[in-house]
């Protein structure tokens, strides 16, 4: 037998991003994923207790350095109305450039399969504290308006363009510009400023 090459967590988690990104969380096994990764499901436990921890830190890692780069965004101190076409443009970016990162997201963020804990998990440990900084450009935007249903309103807009892709290229109207992340986040931008513009919110 062909002795296993040492795998650092990090290894594996990049591995089976991809896996959960296409099957979810509930179609893909621990053996599955050992065999894919190219070492024994032993190994595997070695690693992650079980398929939870391995999927949870699996989104971690996939969103980690997005987040960064989010966040840094989100921090600048420029004026509100920019600092959302930055943000919008970056979260268009990474659907387009990374299809992993946006399937596992769509995954999560509009399919869940109702498995309460381990959300629960995905939105303490990975979502909670990037989510605080877009309430608080939702409040810089329109303090009158509730924060939460305004930054997820932000992340609907831009979301539904990605996952309706795929029927939405045939669908009458349909140019090949409209998967351009300029014109996306341009187009998302327009009407989120135009929307708050029109009732008097925008600050």
């Amino acid at each position: 037998m062909r002795p296993e090459h040492p795998k650092t967590k990090t290894d594996i988690l990049e591995k089976a991003i991809p896996l959960f990104a296409k099957s979810g969380f509930s179609g893909v096994s621990m053996r599955q994923i050992a065999k894919a990764i190219g070492m024994n499901a032993a190994s595997l436990y070695h690693h992650f207790p079980d398929k939870q921890t391995l999927y949870v830190q699996a989104v971690q890692q996939a969103f980690a350095s997005r987040e960064f780069v989010l966040s840094e965004v989100l921090s600048m101190k420029i004026p509100v109305q920019e600092k959302l076409r930055l943000f919008v443009k970056r979260i268009c970016d990474f659907m387009i450039d990374d299809p992993d990162f946006s399937r596992l997201i769509h995954r999560e963020m509009l399919d869940g399969d109702g498995d309460e804990t381990r959300l629960q998990l995905l939105a303490d440990q990975v979502f909670h504290n990037f989510f605080s900084t877009v309430i608080s450009l939702a409040n810089e935007l329109a303090s009158d308006k509730d924060p939460h249903l305004l930054a997820m309103s932000i992340f609907g807009l831009i979301a539904y363009h990605y996952q309706t892709t795929p029927i939405r290229l045939f669908l009458p109207g349909a140019k090949p510009e409209h998967n351009d992340s300029e014109i996306i986040s341009n187009h998302v931008i327009s009407l989120l400023l135009q929307g708050l513009e029109s009732k008097g919110n925008l600050k």
